[in-house]
């Protein structure tokens, strides 16, 4: 399988026509810009306004944001449900009202008696199969409308509770600045999981409120820091991963015959295929064009998502 460090395709300046068109892209956000902002930029670089992004950053995030180009923005839906990595510093000691450093000040405690093992034990709570409570300024809609934007409009927004999956996090740091403590953590979890929200949630495990003072996302699925391009690197040599390079290293490959290929290109189900991976499995024709995205239905295989049709 394709992995880190492996070549991608890169030309100087704008895509030349040799540059898949249909393509992921793997950008180093900065701080202070919007997910759609990067969008934006990408759009200039590739010359189609065909861009989309797998996974909101907020603006004071950094780190790993998966674009899609052309054909390569119907994979990202598939690509958001993958596990996400973060380094994280929360601030024990203060709540704010967006549960991050941008937010207005609500309370101020003295953290400074909180240990690192009483850190530990309140974030294992925090570790499995949990349900989290989005913070208000999340981009989860409601009725139709993101929250954040209704906070900004001055409603109330009370976010229901949301089933989500922690894997670990881990402790590194831990610094005291009088009256508060700062902690860095490094998370891996499902897509969904608010890291906001587990500070928020952490100071209030500890009696002390918290929240999320840096973000920096180091990983989206089998992409990660390593990598991702800043924009200003990719404004000079524009490196892209085919659509087929990120089907291979996303998703358990499978090498098609022509005849089944033909059925493929037109959606069609594979009876008595089985790829037995429990979920999708990227189909590849037999010149290694990636096809579509399969998944096993009883004994037979069914199309998720058809990319290259039929002529």
């Amino acid at each position: 399988m394709w992995g880190p460090g492996d070549p991608v395709t890169t030309v100087v300046g704008v895509p030349a026509p040799d540059v898949p068109r249909d393509a992921v892209l793997v950008v180093d956000k900065p701080a202070g810009l919007s997910s759609h902002g990067v969008v934006a930029r990408v759009r200039r670089l590739a010359g189609t306004r065909k861009v989309g992004h797998a996974g909101t950053l907020d603006p004071m995030a950094t780190g790993v944001l998966v674009l899609g180009v052309g054909r390569a923005t119907r994979l990202l839906g598939h690509l958001m449900t993958t596990v996400k990595g973060y380094d994280a510093t929360i601030r024990l000691g203060e709540v704010t009202s967006t549960d991050d450093a941008e937010g207005e000040s609500w309370s101020v405690t003295d953290a400074t008696g909180v240990d690192r093992t009483s850190i530990e034990q309140a974030l294992a709570a925090f570790v499995g199969d949990i349900t989290q409570v989005p913070s208000a300024v999340s981009a989860v809609k409601v009725d139709g409308k993101r929250a954040y934007a209704r906070v900004r409009a001055g409603e109330q927004v009370q976010l229901t509770a949301r089933a989500v999956r922690v894997d670990a996090i881990d402790v590194g740091d831990i610094r005291v600045g009088r009256p508060y403590l700062d902690l860095d953590v490094s998370v891996a979890c499902s897509a969904g999981t608010y890291i906001r929200a587990i500070a928020r949630d952490l100071g209030t495990a500890l009696g002390v409120g918290g929240h999320l003072v840096a973000l920096r996302r180091t990983r989206v699925g089998e992409f990660t820091l390593a990598d991702a391009s800043t924009l200003e690197a990719l404004q000079e040599e524009y490196a892209v991963v085919s659509i087929s390079q990120a089907a291979r290293r996303s998703f358990p490959a499978y090498e098609l015959a022509e005849d089944q290929a033909v059925m493929v290109r037109n959606g069609r189900t594979l009876a008595g295929l089985p790829l037995d991976a429990g979920g999708a499995v990227a189909l590849f024709a037999p010149d290694g064009t990636f096809l579509a995205l399969y998944e096993q239905s009883g004994p037979d295989a069914r199309a998720v998502a058809v990319f290259v049709g039929q002529g």
